[in-house]
């Protein structure tokens, strides 16, 4: 008698993975009518019987291998593909990352090298539902950027991150145009297309993660995005917003300043250039090859660069009061010095 005959009605065949292991036929008595028949079974069914309206019979072996996989592969939605956008979006895609990218600028012949799809229309991108959506755009322009971004087309648990040069700024403006429901990550990789272009290997990146929700799909989402940097060899520091943007002031804001009033004495390389001589046409060229976007945006979007402004003018007031001090004080003595020898002179 067949199998099928004294099976219920609703009941379907479902074939095993192919890579299964045959065990050997084994035969036991199965009830049916008034007696009994024998069927042959094996210790690993060659078929798994399922109920056609039961839930999927999961393949349990390779579960969490499929989990894995899923989870550490981010979709993510690069929002400002520039040339900071690009440089970022490069290594997302090498290491397996889907990549979509919305810019105002044509730039899909770009991103089709790179193995990225680009889009003109942030609806359409949005409709994607990308896991991580980054803002990738100048300070001066990001607000604009978010409050036209089509938020409701998202997945409501999407993760925001900004790659901006401040951080509380990206911070506040988060929390207050996102719906509570978003997550939020503000991060600052501390390099560009220039530093980092050798690669990523001891390069700072700073993060804060403002609002992470506590399930562990979110969780794990976000390490998988903090994870792309620490599998280049970044220095992972977690920080606070305004921590940071006390201590980029120092760090970078007067690195840029210092380069810009340098770049306007029109410095030029001599053939007797020392090392430190070196130092100060490199930190012209590499300052001045951001944009002055980047640097208008770091005074007026971190409170601590006005400040730090004002102490870099009074040093300079300091120095020059004391360089003319000291001046003044060879001109005294050596005008003294002269009279007292003159009147010597005359009384002879």
């Amino acid at each position: 008698m067949l199998l099928s005959r004294v099976l219920p009605s609703n009941t379907t065949l479902l074939p095993t993975s192919s890579h299964a292991r045959v065990a050997p036929l084994r035969y036991r008595h199965v009830p049916a009518g008034g007696g009994a028949i024998t069927v042959p079974v094996r210790r690993r069914f060659a078929m798994t019987i399922r109920a056609r309206d039961a839930a999927p019979v999961l393949d349990i072996e390779p579960q969490p291998l499929k989990l894995l996989d899923r989870r550490t592969k981010l979709k993510i939605a690069v929002i400002g593909f520039g040339n900071f956008g690009q440089f970022l979006a490069r290594t997302f895609a090498a290491q397996g990352h889907e990549i979509l990218a919305y810019s105002r600028t044509d730039y899909s012949d770009t991103a089709r090298s790179l193995g990225v799809a680009f889009f003109d229309d942030q609806n359409d991108l949005c409709e994607q539902q990308p896991d991580v959506v980054l803002l990738s755009t100048s300070i001066l322009s990001a607000e604009a950027v978010l409050r036209s971004l089509p938020i409701q087309r998202l997945r409501r648990s999407t993760l925001f991150v900004d790659v901006l040069s401040v951080k509380e700024f990206p911070r506040n403006l988060f929390l207050q145009l996102l719906p509570p429901d978003f997550d939020i990550l503000c991060t600052h990789p501390m390099f560009g297309p220039d530093s980092g272009k050798h690669g990523w290997a001891g390069l700072p990146f700073a993060y804060d993660k403002v609002r992470i929700g506590d399930s562990d799909d979110r969780v794990e989402r976000c390490r998988a995005f903090l994870e792309i940097f620490d599998r280049e060899g970044c220095r992972m520091v977690e920080m606070s917003c305004a921590e940071h943007d006390e201590t980029a002031a120092e760090i970078q804001f007067l690195t840029h300043t210092i380069g810009r009033v340098l770049a306007k004495l029109d410095l030029k390389s001599t053939p007797i250039n020392t090392k430190g001589y070196e130092t100060l046409l490199n930190l012209v060229q590499n300052t001045c090859s951001d944009s002055y976007e980047l640097y208008n945006g770091l005074f007026i979007y971190n409170k601590n660069s006005t400040e730090l402004i004002e102490k870099l003018n009074d040093a300079l007031d300091t120095m020059k009061k004391e360089l003319f001090e000291r001046l003044h004080g060879i001109f005294r003595k050596q005008l003294f010095e002269s009279s007292g020898r003159s009147s010597i002179d005359a009384g002879k």
